[in-house]
C-alpha cells in the first residue's frame, strides 16, 4: 500500500468494495479450485480449470459457476474489515518506539491479522465449500466408476452427508447456505460452523505472514524516495505478485482445509479425522503432488483480489464516499 495516510473507516470501505468486486470477478475460478482439490485419484471428473468451468456451464448453466457466491459476498466485507483493522492495530503497537517496522515485526502483525480473521473466514468457507462442491458430486454420479453395484447411487441426485452418521443420502432439492448453517448449528452447535478451524489457521496465518511484509517491501521498491508514494501500476503489481506467491506457498494447507470442511462425499471417498490424518492419507494415497491441486486457480483468484484492492486505494473510492455522504461522520 502507498505511504499516504488512510483513515481506518476508509480502509474498511475500500477493503469491502475490493472484496465484493473481486469475488464477483474471480468466483468461478475459486469454484474450480474447490472442485479440483476435492477430486481423488481414479475419480477425476475435471482435467483442468478450463475443463471444470466448461463442464459446469454445460451441466449447471452460467450461474452454476457462482454457487456459494452469496455467502462470500455477504461475509467478505466483515472478513476484510477484521483483517485490515487487526493488521493496523498490531502494526501500530509494534511501532510505538517511533522506528520503522522490521520485517519480523511486519510478520508478527500479519500473523495477528490472520488469527483474527478466521472468526469470519472459517464459517464462510465452510458454507461456501458445500455449495461449490455439490455440482462435482452430481457429475461424479453420472460418470461410470469402478465399484460394486451396491455402492452405486442414482444419477442426477445431489448427495448430502448425514452429519451424525456419515452415511450418504440423496436429495432431490438444492440446499441453501442458510439450511446448511441451521442444520450444522442444530446438530453440533456453534462448533459445527467452525469445523476445520485449525486448518484455516494453518492457511491464513502463514498467508498473512508472507503477504503483508512481501507486499510492503515490493511496494517500497517503486518509491522514488521514502516520502513519495509508489506509482499506481507498481502498487497494483506488488499486490498481485505478493498475493500470488503467498497463495501458492500455503496451497497445501488450503487442500487440507478444503478436504476437512467438505461434509459431502462421493462413493468410496475417504473421510478424515483431523489435520494429521488428512495429511497422511493424502500423502499415502495420492502423493505429494495432491497438495498442489488448485494452486494455479488459487493464484489467479488471490492476485486480482489484492490488485483490485490497490485500485480502490489509489482511486480514493472510500474517501469520495465518506466526503459526499452522511458516512463522513465515521471519519470525523
Amino acid at each position: 500500500m502507498s505511504q499516504k495516510q488512510i483513515s481506518l473507516p476508509a480502509k474498511l470501505i475500500n477493503g469491502g468494495i475490493a472484496g465484493i468486486v473481486g469475488v464477483t470477478c474471480v468466483f468461478p475460478i475459486d469454484l474450480a479450485k474447490t472442485r479440483l482439490q476435492n477430486q481423488r485419484q481414479g475419480q477425476q471428473v475435471y482435467k483442468s480449470m478450463v475443463d471444470c468451468l466448461v463442464k459446469t456451464v454445460r451441466s449447471e448453466g452460467y450461474f452454476g459457476m457462482y454457487r456459494g457466491a452469496a455467502v462470500n459476498l455477504a461475509l467478505v466485507t466483515p472478513e476484510k474489515a477484521i483483517k485490515l483493522a487487526a493488521n493496523d492495530l498490531f502494526r501500530h503497537h509494534l511501532s510505538k518506539d517511533g522506528k520503522g517496522l522490521t520485517v519480523f515485526k511486519e510478520m508478527l502483525a500479519g500473523c495477528g491479522a490472520g488469527m483474527c480473521q478466521v472468526v469470519v473466514t472459517t464459517p464462510m468457507e465452510m458454507l461456501k465449500i458445500q455449495l461449490q462442491d455439490a455440482g462435482r458430486l452430481a457429475d461424479q454420479q453420472q460418470k461410470p466408476v469402478m465399484m460394486s453395484p451396491s455402492k452405486l447411487v442414482a444419477t442426477n441426485a445431489v448427495l448430502t452427508r448425514s452429519y451424525n452418521s456419515g452415511t450418504l443420502v440423496s436429495a432431490a432439492r438444492a440446499v441453501s447456505a442458510t439450511q446448511i448453517a441451521k442444520e450444522l448449528f442444530h446438530k453440533h452447535g456453534i462448533q459445527g460452523l467452525y469445523k476445520g478451524l485449525g486448518a484455516t489457521l494453518m492457511r491464513d496465518v502463514p498467508f498473512s505472514v508472507i503477504y503483508f511484509p512481501l507486499f510492503a517491501n515490493l511496494n517500497r521498491l517503486g518509491q522514488a524516495s521514502p516520502e513519495e508514494t509508489s506509482p499506481f501500476y507498481w502498487a497494483f503489481l506488488s499486490g498481485c505478485v505478493a498475493g500470488s506467491i503467498a497463495a501458492v506457498a500455503v496451497n497445501p494447507c488450503d487442500v487440507v482445509k478444503t478436504r476437512l470442511q467438505s461434509l459431502n462425499k462421493g462413493p468410496s471417498e475417504e473421510t478424515y479425522n483431523g489435520v494429521v490424518d488428512c495429511v497422511s492419507k493424502i500423502m499415502r494415497k495420492e502423493g505429494p503432488s495432491a497438495f498442489l491441486k488448485g494452486a494455479g486457480c488459487r493464484a489467479l483468484v488471490i492476485a486480482p483480489l489484492f490488485g483490485i484492492a490497490q485500485v480502490m486505494y489509489f482511486a480514493g473510492v472510500a474517501e469520495y464516499i465518506l466526503d459526499n455522504t452522511p458516512l463522513n461522520l465515521l471519519s470525523a
